[in-house]
């Protein structure tokens, strides 16, 4: 550790450059950890989604792999779809040790902002190999309508 007499002190010290500095020091350490962010490594958004949309339906795809129809939860409320559920663990594997678990067990929530308004009484939802397929009709004032052009005076 450098020590600094009074008398060698800066006239004008910047007060940011300790924050500055602690901002460095910190991304770092993070690097150390396998990225920038403090997030945990390995930790992913669940379920993954695909949101697409026609004419007149909004399709969202999640990757729901292993899960019943009985584990998930749909619900829409005004312009928001959210997923719920959750993911089991196999029974008696609690007790291994393991040495890369990458495959996360528990509830999951995700919540989605949709493009446009739907008709929440004819959502559907169907589940095939691990792929969630919801279809939202368009509410009928935001479906685009043809306007006949009248020829006339």
């Amino acid at each position: 550790m450098a020590i600094i007499r009074f008398s060698e002190q800066p006239v004008f010290r910047n007060p940011w450059a300790d924050f500055d500095r602690m901002r460095r020091e910190f991304d770092t350490l993070f690097q150390g950890l396998g990225g920038s962010s403090v997030a945990r490594p390995g930790a992913t958004v669940f379920p993954p989604l695909n949101v697409s949309e026609d004419e007149h339906h909004i399709y969202v795809r999640a990757e729901v792999p292993g899960l019943k129809p009985e584990d998930l939860e749909l619900s829409v409320e005004g312009d928001t779809l959210t997923i719920k559920g959750e993911r089991r663990t196999t029974p008696g594997v609690e007790k291994l040790s393991y040495h890369r678990r990458e495959i996360e067990s528990g509830r999951f929530s995700r919540a989605l902002t949709l493009p446009t308004r739907v008709k929440a009484e004819k959502i559907t939802a169907v589940a095939v190999n691990g792929i969630l397929t919801i279809t939202l009709p368009k509410a009928e004032e935001v479906k685009p309508r043809r306007i006949e052009v009248k020829v006339g005076a």
